[in-house]
């Protein structure tokens, strides 16, 4: 069947929004990587799906490649292109899938930034506790490093989510897999002061629309991933110190937990991972982190 590749990456991606619940910013990346090839593409008159071989897609990978895009960058483009066209061969609208095992730029893989628990303790303590800002700044520093969640899933957080009696906490992941998550005393006692008259002085300043929502922006809405980052930076520049994201935290309670003793796959479950060796990771921080010690304190190092 011929299909031309914008009508082919239209179907695909409306397929990619109903079907496997992607995020408006990743789709948002799938269409720029789709259109940026079809322009290319276009240029050299290959505008149907069956056009597109082994030998157009190295030539595009090289093509990146001499636009200086990063290798990490290259990467996620040719895997954009290679989900749409694993979806083209399932929908019968090619025999195979040109992409598959197609030569990409090998990714460096630099271990995860992580603090030490003393530092991770004094940002967390940096906040002011005598204004609204300040005691729910501290109660998201403690759950990102009690709980190790990522920055979407704090600010998918709605008031009901929050046990602090029992210390737990109910989380939206990934795909929309639910998981329920122990919350440290810190964190709990911290939520406990931010979300009485504290959080009600920044709904009071919106509309109410988000009354739901346990973290809340200075007008009232639902604090954003942008806001938790800014608010971090602040912080570890108050400090002199190099700034960090949110991620950072959650790379830190892995690590931390693991020097502890922590099993890996316990570890797994925290973080939701899919995949054990997605959590693997932290071992060779954990590994790096001992090596370090050793090599510092040991005289026959």
């Amino acid at each position: 069947m011929s299909m031309t590749t914008i009508r082919i990456s239209d179907e695909f991606l409306r397929a990619a929004k109903a079907e496997r619940d992607l995020s408006p910013h990743t789709l948002d990346a799938y269409r720029a990587d789709i259109e940026q090839f079809e322009e290319w593409s276009g240029r050299l008159g290959v505008t149907d799906i069956s056009a597109i071989d082994r030998m157009v897609l190295r030539r595009y990978v090289a093509y990146l490649g001499e636009r200086r895009y990063s290798r990490r960058t290259i990467a996620r483009k040719a895997s954009t292109l290679r989900s749409m066209l694993s979806w083209a061969v399932t929908h019968d609208y090619l025999p195979a899938n040109p992409a598959e095992g197609l030569a990409i730029p090998k990714l460096d893989k630099p271990l995860p930034k992580v603090l030490k628990a003393s530092d991770a303790r004094a940002l967390c303590e940096l906040p002011p506790d005598d204004d609204a800002i300040g005691l729910r700044d501290r109660a998201i520093l403690e759950v990102l490093y009690g709980s190790g969640l990522r920055v979407a899933e704090l600010c998918g957080l709605d008031l009901d989510d929050v046990d602090t009696r029992r210390r737990t906490i109910r989380v939206l992941g990934k795909g929309r897999k639910e998981r329920q998550l122990p919350i440290s005393a810190p964190a709990a006692r911290a939520i406990e002061a931010y979300r009485g008259e504290a959080r009600r002085s920044l709904l009071e300043a919106g509309d109410a629309r988000e009354a739901a929502a346990l973290f809340l922006g200075a007008r009232g809405g639902r604090l954003g991933p942008r806001g938790v980052r800014a608010m971090i930076e602040k912080y570890m520049r108050s400090e002199g110190a190099k700034a960090i994201g949110p991620h950072a935290l959650r790379h830190s309670f892995a690590t931390h937990l693991l020097d502890g003793g922590a099993d890996l796959r316990a570890v797994q479950e925290l973080l939701g991972h899919e995949n054990l060796a997605t959590t693997q990771i932290y071992t060779h921080v954990s590994t790096e982190r001992l090596r370090a010690v050793y090599e510092k304190s040991h005289p026959r190092a």
